[in-house]
């Protein structure tokens, strides 16, 4: 597998959004974007919680990319509620060094909300959420424009005002992560 990113729809996952959901990743981020079902078994659920500890999926995720020696950067979206250590919850997260992100579909849905059910809604909040987490791969930080995909929403609404693009500064501090990211990918090959 090489340079594209790669998409682990896990099976809790919505069914029937992984290809518009990757339809709009491509759109956002300019990145070439193929489906998988995810490989990965999900550890890290805390009862009382009720969630799952995003920071050990993506230790696992690091751990099966590098036995599959899977070099792009890989984008796993799942249908579980997430938390990371210090939060109540996350919509996704990010490992720029193992280029493993994840995002959860809970938070959301429309119906997390006890809004109206909407596969449209749902498709763009990940794809934002997901080129976001990409975004974070690819050595951007959050952004103070509300309206960038780098911007960090701490609500529902803030996720739905920001536009599906990344602003002028972020766009070229992604181009530059690309390249980045392809020649240590390439000198990775060559080790």
């Amino acid at each position: 597998m090489g340079m594209d990113v790669h998409i682990f729809w896990d099976h809790r996952a919505p069914e029937g959004l992984a290809k518009s959901v990757s339809r709009s990743v491509t759109a956002i981020a300019g990145l070439t974007v193929d489906v998988h079902d995810s490989p990965l078994a999900l550890n890290g659920y805390n009862g009382q919680r009720r969630q799952i500890d995003a920071g050990v999926v993506l230790d696992n995720l690091g751990t099966l990319m590098r036995r599959q020696r899977i070099q792009g950067p890989v984008l796993l979206v799942v249908g579980q509620d997430l938390f990371a250590t210090g939060l109540d919850f996350v919509f996704g997260l990010a490992r720029p060094q193992t280029r493993a992100s994840i995002v959860s579909s809970v938070r959301l849905s429309n119906e997390y909300y006890g809004r109206h059910p909407c596969d449209e809604d749902l498709v763009e909040r990940l794809a934002k959420e997901g080129s976001h987490e990409l975004g974070h791969i690819y050595g951007l930080s959050h952004c103070n424009n509300h309206e960038c995909i780098m911007f960090n929403p701490h609500s529902l609404d803030e996720l739905d005002g920001k536009k599906k693009e990344f602003c002028q500064v972020c766009s070229a501090a992604i181009e530059t992560g690309k390249s980045a990211i392809s020649q240590r990918i390439t000198l990775d090959v060559l080790r």
